[in-house]
């Protein structure tokens, strides 16, 4: 990919040619302009302290970032919500785990947090220790024994929500994290030899304030770690607490009472865990499918009929009922 480098070393701005490579893996620019995600640039400094240096990643509610503790002396990663009030739950629900559990050493939990002011409200930002990639993207580069001793580390960081009365909601492959060793005593430029330079896209000039689309980092093996921590506690409730949206993404990890207008619960949770195991013991998804009903299909024929007691309360979204 040729590009032109910025002066402060903040990372290469692609040719024009090329913007397509970025924009495919990047977030929604519309969402910038509607207000809903912070615009950002590599080597921006926020809240006086955390200088960004790389794009870990994006999801419906958040961008992530990589920055340096210009205070703390360390690698951080910077989750910067979207301004609704209701994304103050993540928030709020890490900090009943960090309060209520006794071994948090497999849970990603924000060590410190600010708000932003951005142009239709504040963005809450979590300052969480730097992880590298996720099982989904780097399920089959560990070898059996790695893989299994991951398995037994989530299982244990869900029994220590499960004892505190946590149910995560939304257990995936995408939300456990592998380790990642320690850059913090290097400079940018040292750590992109290891990471990969940002390449990125300049956002509409008519932001609010200067932003970029990047290209997500990508950690070379010999930095990424070989134990695990879980992650994203956006739709973690406490055990019985009723919720209008019962369904997961992705379908495949996703317990069928889910998709029976049954609230999730401790056992939702394990059924996702197990498929989570199958997939780090095989090398691949124990089911397939984007959907709910091809995910329906793939259980049925792996194990039988559903329950009987069932029919009649299938929920496939909205209030549409089949």
């Amino acid at each position: 990919m040729s590009a032109n480098t910025d002066v402060a070393d903040g990372g290469d701005f692609v040719d024009s040619d090329d913007e397509f490579e970025v924009e495919e893996v990047s977030e929604d620019p519309q969402r910038y302009l509607e207000g809903l995600y912070y615009p950002i640039h590599i080597g921006e400094t926020l809240a006086n302290q955390y200088r960004i240096e790389h794009k870990l990643g994006h999801g419906g509610f958040s961008t992530v970032w990589m920055a340096y503790d210009i205070l703390g002396k360390k690698d951080v990663a910077l989750k910067i919500m979207t301004p609704e009030d209701s994304n103050e739950h993540e928030y709020q629900i890490q900090t009943e785990i960090a309060r209520d559990t006794q071994d948090t050493s497999h849970l990603i939990l924000y060590q410190n947090t600010f708000l932003l002011r951005g142009s239709h409200g504040n963005h809450r930002v979590l300052v969480l220790p730097l992880q590298g990639p996720n099982l989904r993207d780097h399920l089959r580069q560990k070898p059996l024994r790695i893989r299994m001793s991951a398995a037994k580390q989530l299982l244990q960081a869900i029994s220590h929500l499960h004892d505190i009365g946590i149910v995560h909601r939304d257990l995936s492959s995408a939300n456990v994290m592998y380790s990642l060793r320690p850059m913090d005593n290097s400079s940018a430029a040292t750590k992109y030899e290891y990471i990969g330079r940002p390449q990125k896209v300049r956002l509409d000039p008519d932001l609010w304030k200067t932003g970029e689309l990047v290209m997500p980092m990508k950690a070379q093996e010999s930095l990424i770690g070989d134990d695990v921590s879980l992650g994203d506690f956006e739709l973690a409730i406490k055990s019985g607490t009723p919720v209008s949206q019962k369904l997961q993404s992705p379908a495949i990890y996703y317990a069928l009472e889910r998709v029976h207008d049954q609230d999730p619960t401790f056992a939702t949770d394990m059924w996702s865990y197990m498929c989570i195991f199958a997939e780090l013991y095989m090398g691949y998804a124990l089911f397939y499918g984007s959907g709910n009903s091809s995910m329906i299909s793939c259980v049925v024929h792996a194990l039988g009929p559903l329950p009987a007691t069932w029919k009649g309360t299938y929920k496939a979204g909205g209030n549409r009922i089949y």
